[in-house]
């Protein structure tokens, strides 16, 4: 897909704030550093748009942006990130329950794993919380640039694994740095939402 057009909508605090236009969207979540804003900056062909912190747990937000004027990338505040309040991470929780409920299963879902780590305990716990809303996810192991070449199909295999993946499930090895996999996610990314359209 060529991003003609990419612009920042809104930060959604509330329900009233996600878009009800009907236009489909793709979510982004993932734990806290994981790289989500990098790797969606580099779909967007290296715009700027989501803002890269250093400082796990910045998005606070589920923020919005317009592609084309066709369709929405919503940057989803990440998890586990530890150093906040029980209180915010109930606020949290809880916009992330109202987004889902709202969007879902008609949102197609891109769950961000780091590859060096591999899939963790939260990254288990996300996908079986989003696969219960029937969505369709696809999963991009990013920094994949930082795992050696000898190691990267044991890399993958072990996050498949974890994750219990079918082979239906497409899973993606990424990296915002070199470019490697923005191809792919891109054409599976458009393959879904040909597929919802239909």
């Amino acid at each position: 897909m060529k991003v003609e057009t990419a612009e920042f909508i809104r930060s959604a605090h509330r329900v009233d704030d996600f878009p009800r236009d009907g236009k489909p969207q793709v979510a982004f979540v993932g734990r806290s550093n994981v790289g989500k804003s990098s790797l969606m900056n580099r779909l967007l062909g290296g715009r700027r748009l989501a803002k890269v912190s250093s400082t796990p747990g910045r998005t606070r937000a589920v923020n919005l942006f317009l592609l084309n004027d066709e369709m929405y990338f919503a940057d989803l505040p990440g998890y586990g990130y530890a150093k906040v309040s029980k209180q915010e991470r109930r606020r949290w929780a809880d916009l992330m329950d109202c987004y889902f409920e709202a969007t879902l299963p008609a949102a197609i879902l891109v769950l961000v794993i780091d590859a060096r780590v591999g899939a963790t305990a939260l990254d288990m716990q996300a996908f079986d919380y989003l696969a219960s809303f029937g969505a369709e996810i696809l999963v991009a192991a990013t920094k994949i640039d930082r795992v050696k070449r000898s190691q990267r199909d044991d890399a993958m295999s072990a996050v498949r694994d974890n994750l219990n993946l079918t082979e239906k499930t497409t899973l993606i090895p990424f990296s915002a740095r070199t470019g490697e996999g923005v191809t792919d996610l891109w054409q599976a990314l458009e393959e879904s939402l040909r597929a919802n359209a239909a």
